[in-house]
């Protein structure tokens, strides 16, 4: 695919919804205000950045694919965004990292206390909101979405700087770290809309495969990614002694020396050998073997699907994932 067709798709399917993400970010704006100032300024610093914002996307992707026809989902998107938002002020601190989306990290510019707590601001809100909905389903997903969430962070955690962490404990911890808010995001939309429960668990298993396409790709792109393009410093995986997919296909699949020297930069964290190790990881097969896993997960979402009847809703949420796969930031 194009970079122009790449662009054509994303555009598309953010035009299909262009009326219900202004009312989300209406809701956004109101519900991150608060009576401190430093809350709203890096609040503000935060949702500014943009991003892509799948999560609330896919509410209202899904909503619209059951036709519906409330305000609800646009509170829904605006509670995930929150939740994600405070996910990312939290990783930050923890990675020590510098920059993301292109800009430097709220944590590089305001501090890890105040990240932290304003990641804390945004995570008790979200539930104030979510709260005001009056559904006990929706609490019941977000909040069992939220704990896995946390347990994936922790789960990552014990998997930094070790070089022995199989293809299948990784992919749990994608699972819990980033498919399971694609999969409650996707989930709720169903749910408000009244769909059946048949469709509420096609839109869980859509979200769950779309949010592992994500990661994969960004998996990929730490090591094939433009800084610019995809607003992070390249490398940053590995400077964290961070296992994902690349590495540990090489761990399982490379030549002793590759082997040999993953290991140590795992263990060390150690990006001085990076050129060396992005040259293994590219002559390998390791980043096509990536993409490929990150297809096959596209696929299972889109197949996840398929019987719905037939909308614009519908063919942007295909659209998506091929977006995931194909992108390249």
């Amino acid at each position: 695919m194009s970079d122009a067709n790449k662009h054509v798709n994303q555009n598309t399917i953010v035009q299909t919804i262009a009326a219900d993400m202004d009312a989300v970010n209406t809701v956004i704006r109101q519900k991150l205000h608060s009576d401190v100032i430093l809350i709203n300024q890096i609040a503000e610093y935060i949702i500014s950045a943009g991003g892509k914002r799948i999560r609330p996307v896919l509410i209202l992707l899904v909503a619209n694919a059951h036709t519906y026809r409330g305000t609800a989902h646009h509170e829904l998107a605006a509670v995930v965004e929150f939740i994600h938002t405070a996910t990312l002020l939290h990783d930050d601190v923890v990675d020590e990292s510098s920059m993301r989306r292109g800009r430097q990290t709220a944590n590089a510019l305001f501090g890890n206390a105040a990240s932290v707590l304003v990641g804390d601001f945004l995570h008790s809100r979200s539930f104030q909101l979510m709260v005001s909905l009056n559904n006990m389903r929706v609490m019941q997903i977000l909040s069992d979405a939220t704990n896995v969430i946390a347990e994936g962070e922790v789960l990552q955690l014990l998997n930094m700087h070790d070089p022995d962490v199989t293809q299948e404990s990784y992919l749990n911890v994608i699972r819990s770290k980033t498919a399971k808010l694609f999969e409650a995001s996707a989930q709720l939309g169903a749910l408000i809309a009244g769909a059946s429960e048949d469709d509420i668990e096609a839109a869980a298993e859509y979200g769950r495969s779309l949010g592992t396409a994500f990661q994969l790709i960004d998996d990929v792109l730490d090591y094939a990614g433009d800084a610019a393009e995809i607003g992070k410093n390249v490398g940053d995986d590995l400077r964290e002694g961070k296992p994902t997919m690349p590495l540990i296909w090489l761990m399982e699949n490379g030549t002793p020396e590759q082997r040999e020297l993953v290991r140590s930069c795992i263990e060390q964290g150690d990006e001085q050998h990076f050129d060396a190790i992005l040259a293994a990881i590219t002559n390998s097969g390791a980043l096509d073997y990536t993409r490929k896993q990150a297809e096959i997960a596209g696929q299972r979402a889109a197949d996840a699907i398929a019987g719905w009847p037939d909308s614009v809703y519908k063919q942007s949420m295909l659209q998506l994932c091929s977006f995931a796969v194909d992108r390249n930031h």
